[in-house]
């Protein structure tokens, strides 16, 4: 059984009286698997937030269907399994981090002395130890996230959606928070989430799921992707002439070495034995890693032409 199971799903919005509605999710359909981390990413309005909504069973769907564990999305069954951390949370100012968790806690079923101890435990957990007893009021955005880290992590969920993990966080605080959910990770637990921060998918997922406009654009495991961006290069200078053909592609610079690129290792390899039987003079070579920004701006082919779409 699949953490997350979404099969069709459309969600719209409606715009005032005499206007249509506007589809924010159009006919979405995926699969997350228990123990995996998937980043789910697409530019602003691809549908990413409405789609989070509908699992937690803030936002009704126009059609199609959403399960958790097997459970309906929405549902007491479902919600009890999930740890979820929106994009704006907001929080009692009057508090401290002690009080809100306890208070959250307490709504969630949990109590005594082991609500304590993970209370606790979390604070300490998310940086917050120094500051546990400091009114929220007066907490920056990247302090008052990570309190909301540590509220998804209130007793122990099977799953965590989050959406825009790291908004708000320095760099310290991302590499931090990357931690706290990795061990989770190691623990057995789901984690989906949205994020701008590609660096952050990079370090942290198995598997991408790209959208926009409401629908699933690719579905990839992120070593494959990785392999599939990485490049290979060679810069040469052969007793070839420009003109002459080469059975690979080729670029000339201006001080008339050469330059050729290969998108497999077998390739490059090869490359290299056809130069140096040919006497080519190899003045380089090496490999790129590639850009998952290139790769996501390239798929997604420019910005959502709807802004209401969410």
């Amino acid at each position: 059984m699949n953490a997350i199971e979404i099969r069709d799903l459309v969600v719209r919005y409606r715009r005032g009286w005499g206007k249509p509605p506007v589809t924010a999710v159009d006919g979405l359909s995926l699969d997350v698997a228990r123990g995996a981390v998937v980043g789910f990413l697409g530019p602003n309005g691809a549908g990413k937030s409405s789609t989070l909504k509908v699992l937690m069973g803030f936002q009704q769907a126009a059609s199609g269907s959403a399960r958790i564990f097997g459970q309906p999305a929405g549902t007491l069954e479902a919600r009890r399994r999930i740890g979820f951390l929106p994009e704006v949370a907001l929080y009692y100012p009057f508090l401290t981090p002690r009080e809100a968790l306890t208070l959250y806690g307490q709504v969630q079923g949990l109590g005594g002395a082991a609500l304590r101890s993970q209370v606790g435990s979390l604070i300490e957990e998310v940086g917050l130890a120094g500051k546990a007893d400091s009114r929220l009021a007066t907490f920056s955005k990247g302090m008052l996230q990570r309190l909301g880290i540590a509220q998804a992590l209130l007793g122990e969920p099977e799953l965590l959606i989050l959406d825009e993990v790291t908004s708000g966080l320095d760099p310290i605080g991302r590499r931090d928070l990357r931690d706290v959910f990795l061990r989770r990770r190691e623990r057995g637990t789901t984690i989906f989430f949205s994020s701008h921060e590609l660096a952050e998918v990079t370090a942290m997922c198995d598997r991408v799921l790209l959208v926009n406009r409401g629908r699933l654009l690719e579905e990839r495991d992120l070593g494959e992707l990785s392999d599939s961006l990485r490049r290979f290069w060679i810069r040469f200078r052969g007793q070839e002439k420009p003109e002459e053909v080469y059975p690979f592609p080729v670029e000339f610079g201006p001080d008339g070495a050469a330059s050729a690129t290969f998108h497999e290792r077998a390739d490059h390899l090869g490359g290299l034995e056809w130069l140096r039987a040919r006497g080519g003079e190899i003045l380089d070579v090496g490999q790129s890693e590639g850009s998952l920004e290139e790769y996501f701006v390239a798929a997604v082919g420019g910005p959502t032409s709807e802004g209401d779409r969410r």
